[in-house]
């Protein structure tokens, strides 16, 4: 097969799963895993693992890292690209529209569906908060690691707070945390990577250069472009977790500015459960909905490249070198304690924001503790409970329920 129909095939492949892939990011590996392990042969099991844990290891979506590491492995550059524009196509579009239609509403402040998308919220983060404490912080260490990182975050209501939650998390894991056994060089398996270090350290050192400078230059040149860029490039730098982490970081940046208000911001959150693929497409309806320009499609293009740019960087940036580093047990250790700490930031933000921004009265928290029940127990689809959500809320303002 040809270099171009191999990235013709990687695009129509992730199209497909971009269309289909509901869940969130843990799904979608799973997804990832039958579709490319199990179906096709792209990847043996322990290449696939390898790049699993590189995609935890790293800030940014984490399916969405995954998908754009196998199209790079698959079809080169080229490859990366095409396995990101089909899996984030589908949502990013939805989410666009579902901007418009929020802004063609007006002021939705008192919409009760509107109500119900985020007690919906409140439900979807609750179960994160649940699922990734069991597995990232599942013995008294960790837990207490996550506590901490959460009353960091809560004390310091900023990406500062977050960040610190963060280092204290790599800090404590790499002291206090015990060791785990590398695995043995008989199961490791080689990504046989094409690219040359040296365009790795190139990718590294734009990475810190746009993260460090892009605020400054942005005040310099008095861009509102590139502080929308600069916004959400640094939220898809610095989000450890996934899709669900990156809702604080995303808040502090456009909200106490005035660009979006809460309730819209909100509210395209609870609708971004709905959709399919990655998460991260958030930042194409904040874009769209931003009140100083550039909005609407040029600002939904601007805050969707920014927020995946990081993705682009780091793996072209980390891979090459991911098979060594992997192996060392000071990076395991770190890892473990930026996970729990993870947790915390979680738990932060499901106080604030979601949860002091959604329920208010008992009937509030009666749908968000029913959502809930759905998601976890019952496993209902995530955007079924959206829907059903927006529609209860609706149904129990007609009855003048208060929510």
């Amino acid at each position: 097969m040809t270099g171009n129909a191999r990235v013709l095939e990687v695009l129509l492949v992730f199209l497909r799963l971009g269309c289909t892939s509901f869940g969130g990011p843990v799904a979608h590996i799973g997804y990832f895993r039958a579709e490319f392990v199990e179906r096709r042969r792209w990847l043996p099991e322990g290449a696939f693992a390898d790049l699993v844990a590189l995609c935890q290891f790293m800030p940014g979506p984490a399916s969405s890292q995954l998908g754009m590491s196998i199209g790079l492995l698959r079809a080169g550059p080229l490859g990366m690209l095409a396995a990101w524009i089909g899996f984030t196509l589908p949502s990013a579009v939805l989410m666009l529209a579902f901007a418009y239609g929020v802004q063609t509403l007006g002021d939705v402040s008192n919409a009760t569906w509107l109500k119900g998308l985020k007690l919906v919220a409140v439900a979807v983060v609750a179960q994160a908060v649940w699922g990734m404490a069991q597995s990232l912080a599942p013995d008294r260490p960790r837990a207490t690691l996550a506590v901490a990182a959460a009353l960091i975050a809560l004390a310091v209501p900023s990406s500062v707070g977050q960040i610190g939650a963060i280092v204290l998390g790599a800090t404590a894991g790499l002291l206090l945390l015990p060791r785990l056994t590398a695995r043995d060089a008989s199961d490791h398996v080689p990504l046989g990577v094409s690219l040359h270090r040296g365009i790795a350290s190139c990718a590294i050192i734009l990475f810190f250069v746009l993260l460090l400078f892009l605020p400054t230059l942005a005040a310099v040149v008095n861009s509102q472009s590139l502080r929308l860029f600069g916004a959400f490039y640094r939220a898809g730098s610095l989000v450890f977790g996934g899709g669900h982490v990156v809702l604080p970081l995303l808040q502090a940046a456009v909200v106490p500015g005035g660009w979006v208000s809460n309730d819209t911001f909100l509210a395209g959150y609870g609708a971004a459960q709905a959709v399919p693929g990655p998460l991260f497409t958030f930042a194409a309806y904040l874009g769209a909905v931003m009140t100083p320009p550039p909005n609407g499609v040029a600002g939904s293009l601007i805050a969707l490249v920014a927020i995946f740019a990081p993705s682009f960087l780091l793996i072209t940036a980390l891979i090459p070198f991911w098979d060594t580093l992997r192996r060392r047990e000071h990076m395991q250790a770190m890892l473990r304690g930026v996970n729990a700490a993870v947790v915390g930031v979680l738990l932060a933000a499901l106080y604030s924001p979601v949860w002091t921004a959604g329920v208010h009265t008992p009937a509030g928290f009666g749908l968000a503790l029913a959502a809930f029940l759905a998601l976890t127990l019952w496993t209902v689809p995530p955007w079924i409970v959206v829907v059903a959500g927006a529609l209860m809320a609706a149904g129990l303002g007609a009855l003048n329920f208060m929510l």
